[in-house]
């Protein structure tokens, strides 16, 4: 197999899938069942290898039946849109292959690493903070709760956790489900994650947050560990972190910013107001992969105290990788991972292009299309808002002429858009209402794309209602 013809051939595939991101006629998927899928690809691996041409074939069906994330149109996930420059990193990270355990396998990508975590906490007000890349969102809750498990109990870390102190941890209602998981991981117990009443639009009440808390004591329970989350994944909303921090530090509480979705707000002048107390806790989740665009994955928990991640680390006892030698920071010796991918590289490689200014603009320019797509729904007369927008979502649905089942034509028209590639948005329950969630995560979203999802959309609509409006009649 020539692997330079191949190599000429995948950048000039490359190409032709990075113009189709900008091609409004191309859809955002070919949407196959999983039998369907297997007629058009083999999947299965055999004894002999394949030849050149079915190798380059293979390539073309993976883009082809792949979601297009990078189009505009895909208004799905927490994360849309292609980052050139990112890209670019990407791809020499991964040419490079070296692990992030120690300087001596990855003298740049650790000095990359390191600035990049400066960087952040610069943003995060952590003055003597420290940091490290992680494997997501997820990861990065685990290990504040990890944390801060190893701050209130330091013995855990040799002896196991002692289930006599009966931990407790806090969360908004609509927290992600990750914080449950760090629970069960640690022996905690997802049962002892308690879930704070949100208001309306999704924040977290501080006045029940300190209930749940004296509650918790009352029941000889010891509460370590509470989250804010910045933008929740289905409403976007941000808890009040000034005020929770208020009552953490009352209780000498360990408080975390969970921002695997919203963190990146941080950037913006205008808004970053939503974060205001940021620089009040103990540690802060960040996903560039998110609001930045980087390819996933890209994560970094940040830590206030520098050397707390080091010290969650039981014993390291391995001159076979840590020699110690030459006053290195070896970044492995903070980290709950041995091999760890090279992920910070192409955050900076982002960053470095579009500068600081740069991204403040794009961080700046997701919330004024959000806005936009609000109004959109605001001004017809047949979408309505089910929830104040917060931040990077809006959730609303389309209300039919003719009386229907609202959540089932909604999750149809939802569907229907998703199947026929035109428009990928997901959805949600608020108050038992069936919400599409339309969120505005690609940096280079311009008002032409909202107006495209909603000539999408209500096309879809009509079509839906004829069809309804007809079996009516018909019954």
């Amino acid at each position: 197999m020539n692997e330079l013809t191949i190599l000429a051939e995948s950048f000039e595939k490359i190409k032709n899938y990075l113009q189709t991101n900008n091609d409004q006629t191309t859809p955002v998927v070919k949407f196959r069942t999983p039998a369907e899928l297997a007629e058009v690809i083999d999947f299965g691996v055999k004894n002999d290898g394949i030849s050149e041409h079915e190798f380059l074939g293979l390539l073309d069906k993976y883009l082809e039946f792949s979601v297009k994330t990078g189009n505009k149109q895909f208004l799905n996930q927490l994360y849309s849109g292609f980052n050139f420059p990112a890209f670019i990193g990407e791809v020499f990270s991964v040419l490079a292959n070296t692990s992030m355990y120690t300087y001596e396998v990855a003298p740049v990508a650790t000095r990359i690493e390191t600035e990049m975590i400066r960087l952040m906490n610069s943003y995060a007000g952590y003055k003597e903070g420290d940091g490290i890349f992680v494997s997501g969102g997820s990861n990065a809750n685990l290990i504040a709760m990890f944390s801060a498990r190893n701050r209130i109990f330091p013995e855990g870390r040799f002896y196991g956790y002692d289930r006599n102190l009966k931990l407790s941890a806090f969360v908004n209602e609509q927290a992600h489900y990750s914080f449950e998981t760090a629970a069960n991981v640690l022996g905690i117990g997802a049962k002892n994650v308690i879930k704070v009443k949100s208001d309306v639009n999704g924040s977290m009440i501080p006045e029940e947050l300190e209930r749940e808390i004296l509650s918790s004591i009352s029941r000889g329970e010891k509460p370590f560990f509470v989250a804010a989350t910045c933008a929740t994944t289905l409403l976007g909303a941000y808890d009040p972190i000034d005020e929770m921090a208020s009552i953490c530090a009352k209780y000498d509480i360990w408080l975390h910013a969970d921002g695997s979705f919203g963190g990146s707000l941080i950037l913006s002048d205008k808004h970053k107001h939503l974060m205001k107390g940021i620089e009040k806790t103990d540690s802060f989740a960040w996903n560039p992969h998110k609001l930045m665009n980087i390819p996933l994955v890209c994560s970094a928990i940040l830590v206030k105290k520098r050397g707390t991640l080091q010290h969650n680390i039981t014993d390291i006892n391995t001159d076979y990788i840590f020699h110690d030698i030459d006053e290195i920071e070896d970044l492995g010796k903070k980290s709950i991972q041995c091999g760890r991918k090279v992920d910070a590289v192409k955050l900076w490689f982002a960053w470095k292009y579009y500068g600081l200014d740069g991204y403040r603009k794009r961080i700046d320019n997701l919330i004024e299309m959000a806005t936009y797509a609000e109004n959109q729904v605001k001004l017809h007369p047949q979408l309505e808002l089910l929830v104040a927008r917060q931040s990077f979502a809006v959730c609303f649905r389309y209300v039919p002429s003719q009386e229907t089942d609202l959540n089932k034509f909604n999750l149809e028209l939802r569907e229907s858009l998703r199947k026929k590639g035109k428009s990928i948005v997901n959805y949600g329950y608020t108050g038992g209402k069936l919400a599409i969630r339309l969120i505005t995560a690609n940096g280079e979203l311009a008002q032409s794309d909202m107006d495209l999802f909603f000539d999408n959309l209500l096309s879809e609509a009509h079509r839906l209602e004829r069809k309804y409006m007809k079996a009516y009649v018909e019954a």
